[in-house]
């Protein structure tokens, strides 16, 4: 860095896109207090982070202005226009913490106008005043409402989902404990016949034999075969008066346990022969216990694989348990997020295409996992409860896609280039907070270097996240 000190004139200044505004009193005063500095290419004229101690306009050259994302930087803009500005932006905000929102480089040789920043601050404050109040009440303003916003967001988001998990998962509790209720009865049931049947009028070699049958019936509950309402009916018809003709008590109430048990006549022909005269009826129900028993333990454990699913779904999308950026199977993170929506999905045909190939991404998992939950969110409100929910992954070369696509009415053409500003919505007023979008593309574009594009037609919109695989 080079500095010389030179009496820049009124007219010089003027030539400043920035200044050209300005009067001769104000020219002049800058000209008094301003510092031209020369950077060679490649030098950073200031530094993200650091403290911010000069307004810099650029008189010559051309700068760029980078942010920092991950630790690496990104270039946001690049210009070449005398009077283009940067460094202590925001030195006119009372009580703004004083240091560099950007970093600004020089490309080519540059010269550039340096401003304290304080003088500065203090100057635009007493030739703008009102100005300075609406643009720093602007600012603070903005920043105060976009985290609020932003917090309420998350809240309300969070509340959504944690309905919707517990509704989720209330349904196999109740089912197991309604299972267990019944298994309870059944077991007893079973104790109360074998006790009947072992009372005196079968001889321990026909036990053994009801015992073999009854393991039989057990073992086939699991590879019954799934039956047609028309066939069940049939079924249970047909087993009903075979029970009905040998004088079995409530015969058609076995008759439904024992055909969903994959049980029919011809077989329980095997335990009348097993069996004396008059014995039948209770080995029948005790082996209809048995079927029943086995019918509700498969229930719970049905249920409790569906809760532990919802658990790990809730975890995997969370990510409280893993480190903030690591490789993610993006497959599992879809997964974990449509299973956390399932409530609001419900009168939508989802469809999901996921390449089995796909690697893993090196990514921030819980901050995907919000992109998704904002672009699903956003289809279904657009299909209104309705529709088809497509959800593809797929690998080009060294970038990983995802396709978020519904069958809504699709973007208007005026709506289209502002979807993703902050603040900005189509739905009604407190429908919609506007920043759903925005921090999708902040999350994918800043902080992953990737890309969200959208196509968009009147037959519906596709969102696509693009992601570096490396």
């Amino acid at each position: 860095m080079t500095e010389t000190r030179d009496e820049l004139t009124p007219a010089n200044l003027r030539g400043l896109f920035l200044l050209e505004s300005l009067d001769e009193d104000q020219l002049a005063w800058i000209g008094e207090h301003a510092d031209v500095v020369d950077f060679p290419a490649g030098e950073d004229v200031c530094r993200e982070g650091d403290p911010a101690r000069c307004f810099w306009v650029l008189c010559r050259g051309e700068i760029s202005l980078l942010r920092l994302s991950r630790g690496d930087q990104v270039e946001i803009s690049r210009s070449t226009t005398p009077g283009t500005y940067g460094g202590s932006t925001e030195a006119f905000v009372p009580g703004a913490e004083q240091t560099y929102k950007h970093t600004l480089h020089a490309c080519t040789d540059v010269t550039l106008l340096a401003l304290p920043a304080a003088d500065w601050s203090e100057k635009l404050r007493e030739w703008f005043p009102m100005a300075m109040h609406l643009v720093a009440g602007l600012f603070v303003g903005m920043q105060r409402s976009s985290t609020a916003i932003g917090e309420r967001e998350r809240l309300l988001a969070l509340g959504s989902l944690s309905a919707g998990l517990t509704h989720e998962l209330n349904n196999p509790a109740a089912a197991a404990i309604r299972a267990t209720e019944s298994l309870r009865d059944r077991v007893a049931g079973m104790r109360h016949k074998l006790a009947m049947l072992a009372s005196g009028k079968l001889d321990g070699a026909v036990v053994a034999q009801l015992v073999e049958l009854q393991e039989e019936a057990v073992l086939g509950v699991a590879t019954a075969p799934e039956l047609t309402a028309m066939q069940t009916s049939d079924a249970e018809d047909e087993l009903g008066d075979w029970l009905d003709e040998r004088e079995v008590g409530g015969a058609w109430d076995l008759a439904a346990v024992l055909v969903a048990g994959g049980l029919d006549a011809e077989w329980l022909g095997k335990v009348e022969r097993t069996v004396p005269d008059g014995t039948l009826g209770a080995a029948v129900r005790w082996i209809a216990y048995a079927v029943e028993t086995e019918t509700l333990m498969g229930e719970i454990t049905d249920a409790t694989v569906r809760i532990g699913t919802l658990v790990n779904a809730a975890r995997q999308y969370s990510q409280l348990d893993r480190a903030p950026f690591q490789p993610a199977d993006l497959r599992v993170l879809l997964k974990s997020t449509l299973t956390m929506l399932s409530r609001k999905l419900e009168g939508i045909t989802l469809e999901k295409d996921f390449d089995p190939e796909l690697p893993q991404v090196p990514c921030y998992p819980a901050e995907l996992n919000q992109v998704w939950t904002n672009i699903v969110d956003n289809a279904v409100s657009a299909m209104a409860g309705s529709g088809t929910l497509t959800v593809r992954t797929r690998r080009e070369g060294g970038t990983a896609v995802v396709e978020i696509g519904d069958t809504g009415p699709g973007i208007p053409d005026d709506v289209r280039p502002r979807i993703f500003e902050p603040f900005f919505t189509t739905k009604d007023v407190g429908e919609g907070t506007g920043l759903g979008l925005d921090i999708s593309y902040r999350i994918v574009v800043a902080k992953h270097h990737g890309d969200i594009r959208v196509h968009t037609s009147p037959a519906g919109t596709t969102f696509e996240i693009r992601l570096p695989l490396g």
